[in-house]
């Protein structure tokens, strides 16, 4: 009786079930690059299609609003305290960082009608973090909590650039499956200083909280889960804008 199959073909057999089972176990590709996209200053900004959403891919350094009006940076920490209009920085007052992460700004200047995002684009709401957050794993019922959620799902992780460029040490659970690229810029307080720069990423929404606060996303080094919380209109967090 002769074999099923003859010897010269078991080797091909065997190739090909190798890589079917090796197809079978890879992770569905995530990242989806979009049209890049520029502001009014002519920086132009990488995208990202997450899910049905489009998002930069990086933090934005805008310093004029849409209509040309211009935004002002402010170092001295006594001038930013105060303020109550619009306002950017860089993190330590420091250009080479400003270049690398982005600019930090209050929520007067994302609130600001005259607009801060580039044509087309807008400030993320809650609901459009929400729905990012789900879409990459997060569970319902955490979506309304706060401090860190979704991190048995590594949702931060997914999110976070890898390696330790713009991140310390131990950057968990950073993949940045989605292309999202998020940096640890840090972020400045209410009072003026600049806090966890190399630790923590810091994101506005253009939703308010009460008690005349505002939600905001942040991932940290030592984390895989995106922090949810609300802060005072005055500390200075990095921008990312989604496509309307």
């Amino acid at each position: 009786m002769k074999p099923f199959l003859s010897v010269s073909l078991l080797p091909t057999l065997v190739f090909a079930l190798i890589f079917i089972a090796g197809c079978a176990k890879k992770q569905p590709e995530l990242v989806k690059p979009g049209e890049p996209v520029t502001d009014i200053d002519g920086n132009t900004y990488k995208t990202v299609r997450i899910g049905d959403q489009v998002w930069m891919a990086e933090n934005l350094t805008v310093t004029r609003y849409r209509n040309g009006d211009p935004l002002p940076g402010v170092t001295e920490l006594d001038e930013w305290v105060v303020l109550e209009a619009g306002a950017w920085c860089e993190s330590d007052n420091d250009p080479e960082k400003g270049k690398a992460y982005g600019k930090l700004y209050n929520w007067y200047a994302v609130n600001d009608p005259r607009g801060l995002a580039p044509e087309g684009w807008r400030v993320p709401t809650e609901e459009d973090w929400q729905k990012l957050e789900q879409h990459l794993g997060m569970k319902p019922e955490e979506l309304g909590e706060v401090e860190f959620r979704g991190n048995e799902h590594n949702v931060g992780g997914k999110l976070k650039e890898t390696g330790t460029a713009h991140w310390s040490e131990p950057n968990t659970g950073a993949t940045n499956e989605t292309g999202f690229a998020a940096r640890a810029g840090g972020y400045r307080d209410n009072d003026g200083p600049f806090n966890f720069f190399g630790k923590y990423a810091s994101f506005w929404t253009a939703t308010e909280a009460d008690h005349g606060r505002v939600w905001f996303r942040g991932m940290a080094t030592n984390e895989n889960g995106v922090y949810r919380f609300s802060f005072n209109k005055k500390c200075g967090f990095s921008v990312r804008c989604i496509k309307e």
